[in-house]
């Protein structure tokens, strides 16, 4: 069973606290930010098999001194030489047509999504570069969307601050790739979480018809594509953005 820690931003609901579970049943070391504390990650925290391998702290993702004590917390927790992954998840959405949008939710949205993406991301490479241990390695996974890729009405805000992600994956992948850290994107389509209930049943039933294999993606289609560059598998995948959306970008 490993004990490599992975920290995974935005965990308290939705994705984010279905990737936790998932990663903490795999054996991995995981903490976790939120704004505030939810019933998942108080069940995660009492958790009789998870308890002593999961971390929270509070932290508003996009602004710089949280996230800086918030990485250095789940480090000293967890101990700097367990570092091996980040999965950058923490974001919002928002959807309105530009002319009307309010400047200050686009600002907020890509404070929170692309500037806080890069936050984190800051800080968890400094600790991955300057960690004692022989070996060399780790992983950066930034959770983007289709969206970023292929436009969506009335998401322009959005779609920019996830674009701007796997644009962030690329450029980092070529800053750490000689120290055998990767850099990628996992950019879901339309998956069945609490995003997507936002959605009328008319909206979500065109996008499974458009989808060639028919149905929305789930949480697990997800986690398995994070568990996938995590691995030792990913080892020689750097720089790519992988599309988990069956097919309705093809």
């Amino acid at each position: 069973m490993t004990r490599k820690h992975v920290i995974v931003t935005g965990g308290s609901r939705g994705l984010g606290a279905a990737m936790i579970e998932g990663l903490l049943a795999d054996g991995y070391r995981v903490s976790t930010c939120s704004r505030r504390k939810s019933d998942n990650i108080e069940a995660l925290l009492s958790h009789a098999d998870y308890g002593d391998r999961f971390f929270w702290k509070a932290c508003e993702v996009g602004e710089a001194d949280q996230v800086d004590a918030f990485v250095e917390a789940a480090n000293e927790w967890s101990g700097y030489d367990e570092l091996w992954g980040l999965v950058n998840n923490a974001g919002i959405a928002q959807a309105g047509i530009l002319a009307s949008f309010p400047n200050v939710e686009s600002e907020r949205i890509i404070k929170i999504n692309l500037l806080g993406a890069i936050q984190v991301a800051r800080a968890a490479s400094k600790i991955l570069l300057e960690r004692k241990r022989k070996t060399e390695g780790g992983r950066i996974i930034n959770i983007s969307s289709i969206i970023g890729t292929r436009g969506y009405n009335g998401m322009s805000s959005y779609s920019a601050s996830k674009a701007g992600m796997d644009g962030f994956s690329r450029a980092l992948a070529r800053e750490l790739g000689r120290r055998q850290i990767t850099v990628n994107s996992v950019a879901p389509g339309y998956v069945a979480t609490e995003m997507s209930s936002t959605l009328s049943p008319s909206q979500l039933k065109q996008i499974v018809n458009r989808t060639p294999l028919g149905r929305l993606a789930s949480e697990q289609d997800i986690l398995n594509a994070v568990r996938f560059f995590l691995s030792d598998a990913s080892a020689m995948v750097t720089g790519q953005t992988l599309l988990v959306d069956g097919g309705i970008s093809s």
